[in-house]
C-alpha cells in the first residue's frame, strides 16, 4: 500500500514537468538554433539564419502534450500504452535536436559552399533549450510509464454515455405517440415529464 501510496504523490509533479518539458520543446523547436556567417571578410553576404530548425522536434513535443492529455482521462492499460507512445514521440524529439547539432552546420557548409566560403556555425540559446526541454520530456514520459498504473484515475461517472451498466440507465418513459407528444406541447405542457 506505501508503495501505490508514493506512486499517488508521483502524479502531480511527473505530470506537470512533463508538460513544461514538452511545451518548452514546442516552443524552442519553433524558434531561430543557428546563424551562420562566412568565415572570408572578402564576401558579400546576408547573415543566414533558419528559424523553425526542426519541424520534426515541434511536431513530435506536440504529439507529447496531447499524450499528457490523454493519460489524464484514460484508465488501465490504454493509459500505460499511451505512455509508451509518449515516450517514442519524446525519445524522436531529443534524437532530432541532437542530429540537429551536426545537420544544420552540414546544412550551412553546403549553402556556403556555392559562394566560395565556409562558414562559422553560432548556436542560440534556443537550441539549449530545446535540447533541455527534451531531456526532461524524456525522462517524464519514461517515468510515467513506470508509474502510471499507480495513479489516480478520473472516475466512471466522466465516462460517455451508453457505457454505463443497465442497472444505473434510468427508467425509459412509456412510448408517446407523436401526435400525443404535439397535442401536449400546444397545451403548453411539457410532454416529457
Amino acid at each position: 500500500m506505501a508503495s501505490r501510496y508514493g506512486t499517488r504523490k508521483t502524479f502531480g509533479p511527473v505530470v506537470l514537468a512533463g508538460l513544461a518539458g514538452a511545451g518548452l520543446t514546442a516552443v524552442a523547436s519553433n524558434q531561430r538554433w543557428a546563424s551562420a556567417q562566412p568565415t572570408d571578410d572578402t564576401v558579400a553576404y546576408t547573415e543566414l539564419a533558419v528559424g523553425a530548425q526542426a519541424p520534426l522536434a515541434f511536431t513530435l513535443s506536440l504529439v507529447v502534450l496531447a499524450a499528457w492529455g490523454v493519460l489524464l482521462v484514460t484508465r488501465g492499460q490504454v493509459r500505460r500504452v499511451v505512455a509508451v507512445l509518449a515516450s517514442i514521440a519524446a525519445l524522436g524529439a531529443a534524437a532530432t535536436v541532437v542530429a540537429g547539432r551536426w545537420l544544420i552546420p552540414a546544412g550551412y557548409r553546403d549553402d556556403f559552399r556555392e559562394m566560395g566560403t565556409t562558414p562559422v556555425v553560432d548556436f542560440h540559446a534556443w537550441y539549449w533549450v530545446a535540447g533541455v526541454g527534451a531531456v526532461l520530456t524524456v525522462v517524464t514520459t519514461v517515468l510515467a510509464v513506470r508509474l502510471v498504473g499507480g495513479w489516480p484515475e478520473m472516475g466512471s461517472r466522466y465516462d460517455a454515455p451508453g457505457e454505463s451498466s443497465p442497472a444505473a440507465e434510468p427508467e425509459v418513459l412509456e412510448d408517446r405517440s407523436s401526435l400525443d407528444l404535439w397535442k401536449a406541447m400546444d397545451e403548453g405542457r411539457d410532454p416529457t415529464t
